[in-house]
């Protein structure tokens, strides 16, 4: 367990995950070692399978690890139940994945009050579809948004409970050249003004210049670590 001089908020030692599927046993996991620091903003790099999606969801208890230790300050998310990752997911973490998950009968501003409706402190829904550039789109539904404005309120939605941590799963996956770079700007906003620690998971490598550390993956194992001299804004980022 980290002690209180560490300045690690998350600590990942010796992380195993193994997946059985009938007979077969898959190991998304193999040993790996990870401190994540206050407002730190970190790039997961690797190929589908390398254990991206199986990290990200042990760091938002989502999934607790086969064997190794977990800690998020003092939260021992390894021997955590259901009920203390659920309040854990709720008061500290925010989620934004490739698809939006918006619910379509509901208008930008109604999607992330859903969230602001059980946080403790949260932002007031507009102020959050601020935040994102959506001020002029509170009242739109979904099926009249873009797909970048749509990943921009799910954003929203993550934010406005004001979590420590944002995980995103290949945030930019679905979207275009230009639409994501928009979406990039967002996090990198996020991660600057509310000092919120954000992973950012994908295969995309040349997002990777916008963080403050690169983490790799390859079959389950950290196989590089690394930290930009200078972080590129998403403006100057080319794929």
């Amino acid at each position: 367990m980290p002690n209180e001089a560490d300045e690690a908020v998350f600590h990942i030692h010796n992380v195993f995950k193994t997946y059985r599927m009938g007979d077969v046993e898959v190991n998304a996991l193999r040993g790996v070692d990870l401190d994540l620091g206050a407002g730190e903003f970190v790039v997961i790099l690797g190929a589908s399978g390398s254990g991206k999606s199986t990290l990200l969801n042990i760091l938002g208890g989502l999934d607790i690890p086969t064997s190794g230790e977990v800690f998020f300050r003092d939260h021992d998310l390894t021997a955590a139940g259901e009920q203390a990752l659920t309040t854990f997911r709720r008061e500290h973490v925010g989620f934004v994945f490739q698809f939006y998950n918006l619910i379509p009968s509901l208008t930008a501003v109604e999607n992330v009050a859903l969230v602001t409706e059980i946080a403790d402190n949260p932002m007031e829904p507009a102020e959050a579809l601020r935040m994102v550039g959506l001020e002029e789109r509170l009242q739109h539904f979904p099926a009249q948004l873009s797909g970048g404005e749509q990943q921009r309120i799910a954003i929203a939605r993550a934010v406005a409970k004001r979590p420590e941590v944002l995980l995103c799963d290949e945030p930019t996956g679905a979207l275009d050249y230009s639409t994501g770079r928009l979406v990039l700007e967002v996090l990198e906003r996020v991660n600057r003004e509310l000092g919120t620690i954000t992973a950012v998971i994908t295969h995309n490598a040349a997002i990777a210049g916008m963080a403050d550390r690169v983490i790799r993956l390859s079959s389950g194992r950290i196989i590089e670590e690394r930290r930009n001299p200078v972080r590129i804004a998403p403006a100057d980022l080319s794929w």
